[in-house]
């Protein structure tokens, strides 16, 4: 008969109690469970991640339109005077999702036509580290049948980095977050 190494494991090499730990699972399900969380997690904390920059994104969107309808119905020449008011105006519509609204960036201008209309971020994204405004922030409401540009920035805090993933579009991590719109006022 031919000893082998599985016989002399199996039989009188390892005691009795070592025997039936090789055969046993029961541990199995915590060290997959070790395994698989820290991508688990990272795909919810993702997931979470844009979802939220979403949300905010389109809170500023709806916080810019609706500021503007005042703009385009003349009630701001007489409500708000500079930048300031309109900041504050938007930030009542963002239900205090923004963490500092004098980060806002405003840009409300008059513009000759349609077509001149163009939109950038006053921002350089070659900066190296904090990425300040590249413009100065503008407000002027118009006058009746103007047309008129309005644009707002924000940088938003990313949280997660996994890896170089990130959503972050700013060296400082942080994403640029814009609303912008382009009307012509009402004839007020």
């Amino acid at each position: 008969m031919a000893i082998t190494v599985g016989s002399l494991i199996g039989r009188a090499v390892l005691p009795r109690r070592w025997r039936g730990f090789r055969r046993d699972q029961s541990g199995a399900t915590a060290v997959e469970m070790g395994l698989l969380a820290l991508p688990f997690f990272m795909i919810v904390g993702a997931i979470l991640e844009t979802s939220v920059v979403f949300l905010a994104s389109q809170f500023l969107d709806s916080a810019v339109a609706d500021t503007s309808r005042l703009v385009r119905t003349g009630v701001a020449k007489t409500t708000m005077s500079n930048t300031a008011d309109f900041r504050n105006a938007i930030c009542d519509r963002l239900y205090g999702l923004f963490p500092d609204c004098s980060g806002l960036h405003i840009e409300v201008k008059t513009i000759s036509d349609f077509a001149s209309a163009t939109i950038s971020p006053p921002i350089d994204y070659s900066c190296t580290s904090e990425c300040g405004w590249t413009r100065s922030e503008q407000y002027g409401a118009g006058t009746g049948s103007s047309i008129m540009l309005v644009e707002v920035y924000y940088k938003w805090p990313i949280i997660l980095n996994l890896g170089g993933l990130s959503l972050a579009n700013l060296p400082d991590g942080k994403r640029l977050l814009s609303a912008a719109t382009v009307f012509r006022n009402e004839p007020y």
